[in-house]
């Protein structure tokens, strides 16, 4: 299974990445793909998965992984900064990209492929109490604070989160869909969030940007090696002192080794925040993350 995803993710990244060379879609065709993962295929899978949860306290420990994180990269950004003579953008595009971590369109099929189904559940945790809502806060300050936007509003931050429509899903999820819906019913939300990660990763080749400029290589090493070795490692010592174990350990792990959100950059990239590096800290650390994905997996499993 692992094998098959990973193929599948190569295969579709590099289709992608020539569509875009040779421009056979449209300019707006990421835009509108991104659109058909938010509000049919990302609610499909949490709609599937979350009923599965077994509600615990050590799922506190799943929501607590990512804001420990933050607060490392907040640290960590800010350190690499004193270090090397990061500029400010280039600051404000670390911390966001290194933040955030592309948790449901990776995260979602990786999880399934490297651990196991029955770590999806902990995977939408993770994506859903952490890093969506940290993106919807944290995010949104620094894209005000780097980019000369206006300050976020306690009440924006409240409509942001309302209109996502996986939020909606995990409700529905928790409260009225039943763990094992009738076949139809699996069958199509089965077939919707496995059309996930083709998608996800046709979205990612059509936008992903590899040319950097030579001066913002510092940056961009530094924040690969935060995003792809130094979060999933804490996260990985933090783990067992949360009580995390087994497939919720593992899920939190991996999770938390998952290469930059793609909206993150966006984001930046549409408010001139380092935009090149923004861009670049998303195309290499995809392709970076084949290799250090199942490293992390491994580790995690080993140590289990």
């Amino acid at each position: 299974m692992a094998f098959d995803a990973f193929a599948l993710v190569l295969a579709m990244l590099a289709l992608g990445y020539l569509f875009q060379r040779v421009r056979v879609l449209p300019d707006n065709a990421p835009q509108v793909l991104n659109l058909v993962i938010l509000y049919v295929c990302l609610p499909a899978a949490v709609l599937r998965y979350a009923p599965r949860l077994s509600l615990e306290p050590a799922l506190l420990g799943v929501i607590a992984v990512p804001w420990l994180l933050l607060g490392a990269t907040v640290l960590l950004v800010g350190l690499g900064t004193r270090l090397f003579g990061f500029r400010r953008d280039e600051q404000g595009a670390l911390l966001l990209t290194v933040a955030l971590s592309n948790t449901s369109y990776l995260g979602y099929p990786l999880v399934r492929a490297l651990v196991g189904e029955d770590a999806l559940p902990y995977a939408v945790v993770y994506d859903q109490f952490g890093a969506f809502v940290i993106l919807s806060t944290f995010g949104l300050w620094v894209l005000a604070r780097y980019g000369g936007g206006d300050a976020p509003t306690a009440r924006g931050i409240l409509l942001r989160v309302l209109r996502f429509p996986p939020l909606w899903a995990l409700v529905l999820g928790l409260t009225v869909m039943p763990a094992e819906p009738p076949a139809w019913i699996d069958g199509g939300l089965r077939s919707l969030s496995e059309a996930l990660l083709p998608l996800a990763m046709l979205t990612i080749g059509l936008s992903v940007k590899l040319a950097l400029p030579r001066d913002e290589l510092k940056p961009l090493g530094w924040g690969l090696l935060l995003k792809l070795a130094v979060m999933p490692a804490i996260a990985l010592l933090v783990a067992p002192l949360l009580g995390l174990h087994g497939a919720m350990a593992q899920a939190t792990v991996l999770e938390a080794a998952m290469p930059s959100m793609v909206t993150a950059a966006a984001l930046a990239i549409a408010q001139g925040i380092a935009p090149r590096l923004a861009a670049a800290m998303v195309g290499y650390g995809v392709l970076l993350s084949m290799a250090t994905l199942p490293a992390w997996a491994a580790l995690a499993r080993w140590l289990g």
